[in-house]
């Protein structure tokens, strides 16, 4: 069998174990996948159909292990930084969440507080959880 990235035996032990691993993260298996498929020699329109990806991917992640090999197959951006006024924010939320809303309701919900502050009700789900506070359970 003709090699197209002409795997080490290691490289292959490694990306085999990913593809069975039951706790990887989907996109680190799919991407072992997608290297082994490719030293299996698949065609890159098998590789589309049986992967749902599209040939950018499939450029893009053997460039990426051709260039740098296992290290290359992980993804570089982890996400968003997190936000430098969060303490503000949070203080503000909690801050709010003491006095009672205007329109004459009991309680704070996460969307009106949300909406009243205009940010996520998600964001104010999180503050409340992180600080334990459950305003529908507070006596005033």
């Amino acid at each position: 069998m003709n090699s197209l990235l002409s795997l080490t035996t290691e490289e292959r032990r490694v990306l085999q174990a990913l593809t069975r691993s039951r706790s990887a993260a989907a996109a680190n298996v799919k991407r072992a996948r997608l290297i082994l498929m490719l030293d299996e020699g698949v065609s890159w329109s098998a590789i589309s159909a049986q992967l749902p990806c599209t040939p950018d991917y499939i450029s893009r992640w053997k460039g990426r292990f051709e260039a740098e090999r296992l290290g290359g197959l992980y993804a570089r951006h982890r996400g968003r930084a997190p936000a430098d006024d969060t303490a503000r924010l949070e203080a503000r939320v909690l801050a709010w969440t003491q006095k009672p809303p205007s329109d004459g309701s009991t309680h704070w919900s996460t969307r009106k507080l949300g909406a009243a502050l205009g940010i996520s009700h998600m964001m104010v789900a999180r503050i409340w959880a992180k600080h334990g506070l459950k305003p529908h359970q507070l006596e005033r």
